[in-house]
């Protein structure tokens, strides 16, 4: 964080020209969130959106930001290309600073219901969806299912060893065992996601 790399926006410029297909969508913010506070400055995803509609590309945004609702990323989005997902795993703010620095939950759902009343494709993506933070308070289901979305996506907590090390939870359910991971059983998944209401 105190020596960041920036994208080189002219390379980038030059590989969506080249590479890239009217048509084609590519994914912003996987491994490395698009809408970090530096965004402001160096405004990278700015222009890169900017050349992507110029060349009728599509695009996937992941992120834990609310700067994508900011009113000027609302101007340079394209509704037509523009798929958003927002992403939620608590909806306490103080619990969520312990182990993450992004944009506290309640400015990612305000953003969320920002767009979606612009009539953006957003999705709230519960990820990962840990059942036992309904249990502690921290997953409110009330604030949750009051969204203003029209979509949820939901990805389950995955457990490996830096996980167990990363949350203290309890990991009792999580009793299905596949590709190193240990998963909740297909029908503890179906009993907590007949806990969101909004689909």
């Amino acid at each position: 964080p105190m020596n960041p790399s920036i994208a080189n926006i002219h390379k980038i410029r030059n590989v969506i020209r080249k590479k890239l297909n009217a048509g084609d969508v590519v994914r912003l913010g996987g491994i490395t969130d698009c809408f970090q506070p530096l965004e402001l400055k160096h405004r990278v995803t700015y222009e890169t959106i900017k050349e992507l509609n110029a060349n009728n590309v599509g695009y996937l945004i992941v992120t834990k930001s609310d700067i994508v609702a900011n009113d000027e990323y609302i101007d340079v989005m394209d509704k037509n290309l523009a798929h958003i997902q927002v992403t939620v795993t608590c909806t306490d703010d103080a619990f969520n600073g312990k182990y993450e620095s992004a944009t506290p939950p309640s400015k990612r759902i305000k953003a969320i219901e920002k767009l979606q009343k612009k009539g953006f494709d957003v999705a709230l993506r519960l990820s990962p969806y840990i059942p036992q933070f309904i249990n502690t308070g921290v997953l409110d289901l009330d604030v949750l299912n009051s969204v203003e979305c029209d979509k949820i996506i939901v990805e389950f907590l995955r457990v490996n060893t830096w996980i167990r090390k990363w949350f203290d939870i309890d990991y009792s359910e999580y009793t299905y065992k596949q590709s190193g991971y240990q998963h909740l059983s297909l029908e503890s998944k179906i009993k907590y996601l007949e806990c969101i209401t909004r689909s």
